[in-house]
């Protein structure tokens, strides 16, 4: 049995809940996630969590929000002009909207102000601010693997892999 540590790749089943316990996210009726700890696949908290857990070990987490979407920034909250929008669009208060940036990326905002004639949207993510707590259960732990007498290890200057520390 492989204890859980940073580089290795874990299988984990998770629910997510908010403090009033509304679950925001599961991996329920789900493939579990899979992910490489340490390599910032999911947020600082959970991460951590992961660190010295077995297979078939379970736990509940509360992650502050500091360690989970951090505190929301008011630079992304923005007020702008009804008539600087499309006319063709029914916007509500609590709705998400599609932006298009100029490089054709996407990005998504949320209307948490509306009157007639501006409307402020909210680009922070949904989470910010809030502490979640998880339920984890770890399905699977794989050992990172280490690479021996990688001819990489010379040209970017790294010591044999049997001389590195674990």
């Amino acid at each position: 049995m492989f204890i859980a540590k940073k580089g290795d790749t874990v299988s984990v089943h998770y629910t997510g809940r908010l403090s009033d316990g509304t679950v925001f996210d599961t991996s329920k009726d789900k493939e579990p996630l899979q992910l490489m700890i340490g390599k910032k696949e999911v947020i600082e908290g959970f991460d951590e969590a992961l660190i010295g857990m077995v297979a078939g070990e379970s736990k509940t987490i509360t992650i502050p929000a500091a360690k989970a979407y951090g505190a929301p920034k008011p630079g992304l909250i923005e007020t702008i002009k009804l008539s600087d929008l499309p006319e063709d669009s029914n916007y509500k208060v609590g709705a998400q909207i599609e932006i298009t940036k100029e490089d054709g990326g996407l990005f998504y905002v949320m209307v948490v102000g509306l009157n007639d004639e501006t409307i402020t949207l909210d680009a922070n993510h949904p989470l910010a601010g809030k502490d979640l707590t998880f339920e984890i259960n770890v399905e699977d732990v794989t050992p990172e693997k280490v690479i021996e007498d990688n001819p990489l290890d010379e040209i970017l200057g790294r010591p044999p892999a049997l001389e590195r520390p674990q």
